[in-house]
């Protein structure tokens, strides 16, 4: 009972407590923003489809996450290193949010730099895409209706976009080794895990982005924090489960179609603030 108490108990219950440490700060970032002068204030509420929206889109973007934080438990094992694991992708994955907030509140102001920002966006999440339908194909398990020829020649469709971008893309969607990791001190593994958000997630970040006009960005970056808080406490309990469930072949399929219709919407957005702007 002891070691569950030290193994599980402590870990879970601090995830839960920098959760609503990092919700404190975001609430204090919010207040700080609108006390510039922005056209339109940031409201300083939350709806729960809002805080759902966040949970579902962290969760479908978290899959290279799941796995590599999956593989640096099991090279460092220990509640003390979890501990270390989970403060430092929180506080990662909580200040690459607050950074895209800023920027999206900043570049608001300025139509064509909000253009730009909302393109790049756009085909960032087509990337995404097209990894959630590639992950797809490589599963194995058979369904009722046979969509791997349809999925196959979407993804294919979206390869031959991305190629295109690829430019651009290099910049946005950067790769980590996922078997690759490494046997830490706390001190160095924290540090460390502050950094996996950023390195696996800078697309995800991005992909954010075309979101911000139909949602209300508190209940979103709440959302966001708390799917963190849900996928580590899953990672803390059953590690190869919760890998299972983000990599789930109807989970890819329904994220990559999600993807791409948020990168249309992005795209239109950017049509019409280019309109404006003529």
């Amino acid at each position: 009972m002891k070691k569950v108490f030290i193994r599980q108990v402590i870990p879970v219950a601090l995830t839960i407590l920098t959760f609503f440490v990092l919700s404190t700060l975001l609430y204090g970032l919010l207040l700080i923003l609108n006390t510039f002068p922005l056209t339109d204030k940031i409201v300083l509420d939350f709806r729960k489809r809002d805080i759902l929206i966040g949970i579902a889109i962290y969760l479908k973007t978290a899959i290279d996450f799941a796995i590599f934080i999956g593989n640096l438990m099991h090279t460092n094992p220990g509640w003390q290193k979890r501990i270390a694991i989970e403060l430092g992708t929180a506080v990662g994955n909580a200040f690459g949010t607050f950074a895209v907030l800023i920027v999206w509140v900043v570049f608001k102001e300025i139509p064509f730099l909000m253009m730009i920002m909302i393109f790049v966006a756009s085909i960032v999440l087509l990337r995404m895409a097209q990894e959630s339908l590639e992950e797809f194909l490589k599963q194995r398990k058979s369904f009722l209706i046979d969509i791997k020829m349809p999925v196959y020649l979407l993804q294919s469709q979206l390869n031959f976009v991305n190629k295109l971008f690829r430019p651009i893309l290099r910049y946005f969607v950067p790769h980590l080794n996922l078997t690759r990791a490494k046997k830490l001190s706390f001190t160095n593994l924290a540090v460390f895990s502050f950094t996996i958000p950023f390195i696996l997630g800078l697309d995800d970040f991005a992909g954010y982005i075309p979101l911000f006009d139909v949602v209300n960005l508190f209940g979103f970056a709440l959302g966001v924090m708390l799917g963190h808080m849900i996928l580590n406490i899953g990672l803390f309990i059953w590690p190869s489960k919760t890998v299972q469930v983000v990599r789930h072949p109807v989970v890819l399929i329904i994220g990559g179609l999600a993807f791409i219709v948020l990168a249309l919407w992005g795209f239109y957005e950017v049509f019409k603030l280019l309109f404006e702007i003529i």
